[in-house]
């Protein structure tokens, strides 16, 4: 039986976190088995918002794809490539552009709602207001069955439907249409409460050391209204006890829950014993990690073969597009 195909991306703006495991990696790992897996290295996407600090960009590619493997992301299992060395993506891009409307990218909720956040940011360019019709020609380029998002995403793959019916539409049934296939993930938050986050300095990186773990677990916040540790506490709404119900075993998550409730156990208590959780649940990442630090030439060459399996299929979908589009 013929897999279906499924994409997705990550833009390159530093290591990844327990928010990038659970949000994405996590789901991309199983369905790795049920699909045939396309991801990517979104370089071209993080200039979009990031144009005037290109720097380190090229360091956290590497990065990332060490991350990737390390959570357990197979090269033969799927394709794992970089954005930027397909160039048919920038093709694709500018034919797409010429048909999308407008008024279809102003009305895009993220981008609202990033020019808001972002106010220290002069994000007034094309390629800011364009980048969902890239983010379209990078799914419809290798005729994805499937985007795997969460539901916050759901509304750019709408888009990316709605820009290839309309191609469709002109020159002929080239693209399918592809589907949201929305995944479910744990709520992670980083350690101040807020979404995790890389810009908020709030965030558990993948690579770091168990000792730099402990030390941010410890500052994590807890029950707000706890101040004392004779007080009772709520572990509905303690960051910590979030963790735990990932990384610790039910008969822990139950103890912890009672306890907490009567002031049995104290925060400083809860959160070491998390940490040790935390710490020995990335220990097989950590090690596979040190593996790819050592052997960088392993690295440059899965990011070589998938590269090339990308533009083979790349090259194929351009082709018939030109033939379409009849130039």
């Amino acid at each position: 039986m013929v897999k279906k195909r499924i994409l997705s991306g990550m833009r390159p703006t530093g290591p990844l976190h327990l928010g990038n495991l659970h949000g994405a990696l996590a789901n991309w790992k199983k369905m790795q088995n049920e699909y045939e897996c396309f991801f990517f290295i979104a370089d071209w996407h993080a200039l979009t918002s990031d144009y005037d600090a290109t720097g380190p960009i090229r360091s956290y590619i590497i990065e990332i794809f060490k991350d990737w493997l390390s959570v357990g992301l197979s090269p033969e299992k799927c394709t794992l490539f970089i954005q930027s060395h397909v160039k048919e993506h920038a093709e694709l891009f500018l034919l797409l552009s010429m048909i999308t409307p407008l008024p279809w990218l102003e009305r895009n909720p993220t981008y609202k709602e990033q020019i808001a956040e972002l106010k220290n940011k002069d994000l007034s360019t094309f390629g800011f207001l364009g980048y969902p019709v890239l983010q379209a020609a990078d799914i419809i380029m290798y005729k994805a069955n499937g985007v795997p998002v969460g539901i916050d995403q759901a509304p750019h793959v709408e888009l990316t439907r709605e820009i290839a019916r309309r191609f469709n539409y002109f020159y002929g049934n080239v693209f399918p249409i592809p589907q949201t296939i929305l995944t479910e993930t744990p709520k992670i938050l980083g350690i101040d409460r807020r979404k995790m986050s890389k810009s908020y300095n709030n965030a558990i990186f993948l690579s770091e050391p168990p000792e730099q773990i402990k030390k941010k677990v410890a500052q994590m916040i807890t029950d707000p209204h706890r101040a004392r540790r004779t007080d009772r506490g709520n572990p509905d709404v303690c960051n910590v006890f979030s963790f735990h119900q990932i990384y610790s075993d039910s008969d822990t998550v139950k103890q912890i829950d009672r306890e907490c409730r009567k002031a049995q156990i104290g925060c400083v208590q809860c959160k070491q014993q998390m940490a040790r959780n935390l710490i020995k649940a990335l220990e097989p990442i950590r090690e596979k990690r040190s593996y790819y630090d050592a052997h960088p030439d392993v690295v440059r060459a899965i990011i070589e073969k998938g590269t090339r399996r990308a533009r083979s299929v790349a090259r194929q979908t351009m082709e018939e597009v030109r033939a379409a589009v009849k130039i």
